[in-house]
């Protein structure tokens, strides 16, 4: 008997770092059949060290999906806090993390970074599979408003910690490949997952993808967003809850959602969020979300309980009740 909500529920969740890590604690309550679709243009810590010496997909985002869907046994709990574990030295191991020196090494191994990640989730017995958005590293670009000055800034790290505004993101190499294996998943679910994360360096890199966005538009999942619980210091510094809607709507080419998901605790101006909601298309969904302490992070459980109540009320009225804002 499946210890989960609804086994057979084809989700895929797109994000990167510690946001998408939050979806896939609380979808794998929900599903064991869940897809993480990870960004790979981190260029920064242990993984643009990586990424720059062996011209391997950074292994960071990855590591953190991989380590977010263990198994929650003792064996999968001790696998991902190996995973996690950073060396401590005076030498170049220093703050290098065991999951990303593995993820690397088993892809050089095999010669694919699907089979080796799926070797890695084997390890954990993860609930779920874990996918790069794309095959080739990528960099990152962005267009950020200084003041009067408009100008190019290059790499996720430089664009996550500038202090502008971001105006366009840019993918390079330009029109970059799908992994196939994503598409492949994207075209079988039954709900696709955007969110949360860094806005501009972790959830809408996955719409400068072509090949992922063409699967957007041919598949029959539903859509649905998920809303941070605050803006980043830096990166969407001084950004409203309307703000990521405009934002994500900029850069999605017309492509339509069907839910929002967000706290009310997060948002500063209802009506203009309620605005931008309307024009993707979607149904505002809130529910509290954030850990007891009231920190900026998701609780798992909670966010289990508003996927659940998304995905049982576009069966029936939740939706509709949703959009009295």
């Amino acid at each position: 008997m499946s210890d989960v909500a609804n086994p057979n529920l084809a989700v895929v969740a797109f994000g990167g770092g510690h946001g998408l890590a939050a979806t896939l604690s609380a979808l794998r309550l929900m599903t064991n059949n869940l897809t993480a679709v990870v960004t790979v243009a981190d260029d920064g810590g242990s993984s643009g060290r990586l990424r720059g010496e062996m011209e391997v997909l950074p292994p960071g985002d990855l590591r953190m999906a991989l380590s977010a869907l263990c198994d929650d046994t003792e064996w999968g709990r001790t696998w991902r806090d190996l995973l996690q574990y950073r060396y401590r030295s005076t030498g170049p191991l220093d703050e290098h993390a065991v999951g990303n020196l593995l993820i690397v090494g088993l892809c050089q191994l095999l010669g694919d970074p699907v089979d080796g990640l799926d070797w890695v989730g084997r390890l954990l017995n993860a609930r779920g599979r874990v996918l790069p958005m794309c095959p080739v590293p990528l960099v990152i670009e962005a267009d950020m408003r200084f003041g009067d000055v408009v100008r190019r800034v290059r790499g996720q790290e430089a664009v996550a910690i500038a202090p502008g505004q971001v105006e366009q993101l840019w993918l390079t190499p330009e029109q970059p490949p799908a992994t196939p294996q994503a598409v492949e998943a994207i075209e079988a679910a039954d709900w696709v997952i955007f969110g949360p994360g860094s806005w501009y360096t972790s959830v809408i890199p996955h719409l400068l993808v072509p090949g992922l966005v063409a699967a957007l538009r041919r598949t029959k999942a539903l859509r649905c967003l998920t809303l941070n619980l605050s803006a980043e210091r830096l990166e969407t510094a001084g950004m409203t809850a309307a703000d990521h809607v405009a934002a994500w709507r900029a850069h999605a080419d017309g492509l339509c959602f069907d839910a929002v998901l967000a706290d009310p605790t997060a948002i500063d101006d209802m009506d203009a969020l309620c605005e931008e909601v309307d024009k993707l298309g979607a149904h505002l969904i809130l529910r509290q979300l954030r850990v007891g302490d009231g920190s900026a992070r998701h609780d798992p459980l909670r966010l289990a309980a508003a996927f659940r109540d998304i995905f049982d009320g576009f069966l029936g009225d939740v939706g509709e009740r949703s959009r009295e804002c």
